[in-house]
């Protein structure tokens, strides 16, 4: 078989993203080089490699049975880029995906103590939302993801091998109100009173529910504002121009005027926080960061 690296690298880069467009993005290609690309390593693989489906492609059985190897010629490739540039100090890096607003509080304090306590390991991120972090890992661009799971917690995906997944936190849901608004006096609001409200939402995604309108509200909420970014939706809050369902573990990132309330009646709401791996990855490095977002979010 004559495979190149870079159509090793296009393969990996389809399998995560889910089309060819995205892929070709991601790479600075043409959608054309990318097809090209898929079709001479379909020719050196002698079958076909993806399939189309609504919405994008996915690997064929032969296209997932090679992607674990592209992966890995592929790091090695990057391993030996690091070994032409020198020797550093750095012995380990991690290449860590996280969902939309761990940035804001939780993944930035963990990696400053991880790089006090551990300064052999280096760790890069870049947000998603869970379900392309998961192909990520998968594809091997990605080491490990810190995902979110809700009730009744099923398997993060349907590939085999199932991925290790390690809880880091278990957070419980709450609705940020503008402090000087009409529910800034309060401690709690039940849902009647909350369907009231004008609500600050997340984008609908097909792929991800996102936060926004409390999750069992009695009715349809009034959506008065769409916004995926934490600081615009709490910005939006402060200036008491609507409410927001958020985790308890945001409240040291609220900005001044606004406030957390429980919501008094209906089913609670939580959200598990956890890290997701390979799990041939045995990379004590990885164990090292696990601890030190266990004890983050404590």
């Amino acid at each position: 078989m004559d495979m190149s690296i870079p159509g090793l690298r296009v393969l990996r880069e389809v399998a995560e993203r889910g089309t060819f467009t995205a892929a070709a993005h991601a790479l600075g290609y043409t959608q054309s080089g990318i097809s090209r690309q898929v079709a001479a390593l379909e020719k050196a693989a002698h079958t076909r490699l993806f399939d189309r489906v609504p919405g994008g492609v996915v690997l064929t059985p032969a296209g997932s049975r090679l992607l674990p190897h592209a992966a890995r010629v592929l790091d090695e490739m990057d391993a030996v880029e690091r070994t032409l540039r020198g020797p550093t100090r750095t012995e380990s890096v991690i290449r860590l995906g996280m969902f939309f607003s761990a940035g804001t509080v939780l993944v930035p304090r963990a990696l400053a103590a991880l790089s006090r306590n551990r300064p052999d390991i280096a760790v890069t991120t870049r947000e998603g939302s869970s379900p392309a972090l998961i192909r990520a890992i998968r594809a091997g661009s990605l080491d490990a993801a810190i995902v979110t799971s809700r009730p009744p917690h099923r398997p993060l995906d349907s590939e085999s091998p199932s991925l290790s997944v390690t809880t880091i936190t278990e957070v419980t849901l709450m609705v940020a109100v503008a402090a000087s608004g009409p529910l800034g006096d309060r401690e709690s609001a039940t849902r009647a009173e909350l369907m009231d409200q004008r609500w600050i939402v997340a984008p609908s995604r097909t792929e991800e529910p996102l936060l926004g309108a409390w999750p069992s509200l009695p009715g349809r909420p009034h959506v008065a504002h769409v916004a995926r970014d934490w600081m615009t939706k709490s910005g939006l809050v402060a200036a008491g121009l609507g409410v927001t369902t958020v985790a308890s573990n945001m409240a040291d990132a609220l900005p001044a005027g606004v406030r957390l309330l429980r919501v008094a009646d209906g089913p609670a709401e939580s959200r598990r926080i956890v890290l997701a791996h390979r799990t041939d990855d045995v990379d004590p490095a990885i164990g090292a960061m696990i601890d030190t977002l266990r004890t983050t979010a404590a």
